[in-house]
């Protein structure tokens, strides 16, 4: 580790990490128009955002900063793969891709974690991943923020985990043993023609909060693992390219595919920027 990154893991273990994260979120949640506007031109600005091809295009028409970031997209920006293609579920940059052995996920340079920490301890519903297909997404602070469905699916479980909010920069990826499983995550559980999917938001430091289209924000709660099963309930079902979260400052989403249930695109490889909507995989040959 060069002296700079580890400077910059180091001071986050020394920071109050929700604290500051919180207090961000306060910031972006502002709708002061001189504020607000501030920031949003700032960051535009800062991150060559490209508002062409946003559904509002003049920033200062955004109530907060939060609204901003989390904007929405013009239906032709992100065209979707023809089915039965797997499609990529936000935009960014592929942290890592491929199988899991037995139960183990790579995270970089060495490090890792297993499919159980990663879905908050359910070792029942980790077995259903067992040699199975991941890839995790690295969203960058200019990239569009909301979370599409790879696939149709109906929602089966949610689990919210509190955790630490490091950073999930590269950086800190490659220098924080088992990152994705310590921070804080909401892990959703969808049942769908290629068995179960699970699509995990990661939080990160000044994530102020993870929302779904289903719940409303659902990040941060209390200081517990909590479970919300949706098997009784009226059925919740999302069509294949449609929205089912977002972050409020983004972060990081993991998939997870049984075992032969789908083949990764050989295109697909691990520093490849992509967009949502593009083919990410084939379903497999079962």
């Amino acid at each position: 580790m060069n002296v700079k990154a580890l400077a910059f893991v180091g001071l986050q273990y020394l920071v109050p990490q929700h604290t500051l994260s919180r207090l961000i979120g306060c910031l972006a949640a502002c709708k002061w128009p001189w504020l607000k506007n501030l920031l949003i031109n700032r960051f535009a600005d800062t991150y060559d955002v490209n508002m062409a091809e946003a559904q509002q295009e003049d920033p200062s028409e955004y109530a907060s900063f939060n609204d901003f970031f989390c904007r929405a997209l013009k239906a032709e920006a992100r065209p979707l793969a023809e089915a039965p293609h797997i499609l990529c579920p936000a935009d960014g940059v592929i942290s890592e891709i491929g199988l899991i052995e037995q139960s183990t996920i790579y995270q970089a340079k060495g490090k890792s974690f297993t499919t159980a920490a990663l879905l908050g301890g359910e070792e029942r519903l980790a077995s259903e991943f067992i040699d199975g297909s991941y890839c995790t997404v690295y969203l960058s602070p200019k990239d569009y923020h909301r979370i599409h469905m790879p696939v149709a699916g109906e929602l089966e479980k949610m689990i919210h985990v509190p955790g630490a909010l490091f950073s999930v920069n590269p950086s800190t990826v490659e220098n924080v043993d088992a990152l994705f499983a310590k921070n804080e995550r909401l892990v959703c559980i969808f049942k769908t023609e290629l068995g179960p999917m699970a699509l995990v938001l990661v939080g990160a430091m000044i994530v102020a909060s993870i929302e779904t289209v289903w719940s409303g924000e659902v990040a941060p709660r209390k200081n517990k693992t909590s479970v919300f099963d949706y098997g009784s309930q009226t059925p919740i079902s999302l069509e294949r390219g449609t929205e089912m979260g977002r972050f409020k400052l983004g972060s990081t989403v993991i998939m997870l595919f049984p075992k032969d249930a789908i083949e990764w695109a050989e295109h697909m490889k691990a520093a490849l920027p992509v967009c949502m909507g593009e083919t990410m995989a084939k379903p497999g040959k079962q």
